[in-house]
């Protein structure tokens, strides 16, 4: 079936004014600083798996940016994979946060999602005119995102337990930091009730 202004939606079957992205979510937590942010991050997934339902029952796309952990040859089946492993010190990421077979994705080789990836041109084809974004590093490259976003002139929401690093403080600067400069909203994602979440998408 053709969509409507399939010129402008391009080949993203959405459309919706408002994206959720989630940061290197599909992450095997291989590396030194894990056991710093592991408690940290059980939480933040478990509140981003009930913000991501609340999304995707208002129709709202949920895009995963995942680094490619430098191999230069992996694509989102193979970190799935790996991810999946049953000694995999992330795999619980995935228990919580596992795509869908209708999420985007975009494969980032540095901090940003934004940078060399194909992330402008999908959230053009959708329509999006507010990010939601959340994740790990909250101080890294969910912060490095956020920044983009905020420069490409989207709305920028990150709620504050729903990203994480390696210390609380480290988070906490990182959220004011984007409440301050880029005038992110950083309530809860609780606070994100599904009629806030209508709320968002009517904002014009």
């Amino acid at each position: 079936m053709d969509l409507p202004n399939s010129d402008l939606h391009g080949s993203a079957p959405d459309h919706c004014s408002a994206a959720l992205l989630l940061v290197d979510v599909i992450n095997p937590l291989d590396f030194p600083e894990a056991d710093q942010l592991i408690p940290h991050a059980r939480p933040m997934a478990e509140r981003l798996r009930d913000l991501k339902v609340r999304c995707k029952s208002l129709g709202i796309p949920v895009i995963y940016s995942n680094d490619n952990f430098g191999r230069w040859r992996s694509d989102f089946r193979a970190i799935l994979a790996e991810c999946e492993k049953a000694d995999c010190r992330g795999r619980f990421l995935i228990e919580s946060l596992r795509p869908d077979e209708d999420d985007y994705f975009v494969l980032k080789p540095k901090h940003s999602a934004f940078f060399s990836t194909a992330l402008d041109i999908l959230l053009k084809y959708l329509g999006t005119r507010t990010l939601i974004l959340g994740g790990v590093a909250g101080n890294i490259c969910v912060l490095f995102s956020a920044n983009e976003a905020y420069m490409r002139d989207f709305r920028v929401v990150v709620p504050r337990d729903g990203v994480a690093s390696n210390t609380a403080d480290e988070n906490d600067a990182a959220i004011e930091e984007m409440h301050r400069v880029l005038k992110a909203d950083v309530r809860s994602a609780d606070e994100w009730t599904e009629a806030e979440l209508k709320k968002l998408l009517s904002d014009r």
